[in-house]
């Protein structure tokens, strides 16, 4: 099977097993990511809107002390931007129906909430393939210490994550059971 054809698979059942999870309550997801985030006090945190299935940060991006940003795909193949978000900021549709910010400041986060379909303990992530979060790490990382922390339920979790080599690893995963230590 090909690596595109093993993605693809994986893909599906992950969208199903967030789905059976999300359907079933998020817990203190929320409360246990505000709580981590306490350490990154005044550093430049991105998040995401949730969309769909996915684990929702918003309450924890709201309790951030620092700037809090989410992104914005610019084009295809491009790296995301960070356009600056409070809770009840003008919203507009993005780019495949993500939220964004209508005006605000461009930032560069230091620590990244990124959404996920599946995980694995090494600290791989799969995303819905357009490979924006896999750039954007690439870059943050090359300019200097960026954070990446994966935000899902555990039921998201795999044993193995197909990978390529432009696949970005994350730092941690957080779910609603608590921080998943990563094997490195």
């Amino acid at each position: 099977m090909t690596l595109a054809a093993q993605k693809a698979e994986a893909r599906r059942a992950a969208f199903a097993a967030r789905k059976a999870a999300f359907q079933a309550g998020q817990g203190q997801a929320a409360e246990l990511l505000a709580d981590v985030l306490c350490d990154q006090q005044g550093r430049v945190l991105a998040g995401y809107m949730p969309m769909r299935t996915e684990i929702d940060p918003l309450p924890a991006m709201a309790a951030h002390q620092g700037p809090v940003c989410v992104p914005v795909i610019p084009g295809p193949d491009m790296p995301l931007r960070f356009r600056e978000w409070s809770p009840g900021c003008p919203m507009v549709p993005g780019e495949f129906g993500a939220l964004i910010p209508a005006e605000g400041a461009w930032l560069e986060p230091e620590v990244l909430i990124v959404p996920l379909l599946a995980f694995d303990r090494r600290g791989y992530r799969l995303g819905y393939g357009g490979g924006f979060y896999d750039r954007t790490l690439e870059r943050l990382r090359s300019r200097g210490a960026t954070l990446a922390w994966g935000f899902a339920f555990a039921a998201q979790e795999v044993a193995e994550v197909p990978i390529e080599p432009t696949d970005q690893p994350l730092d941690a995963v957080l779910t609603e059971t608590g921080l998943i230590p990563l094997q490195r």
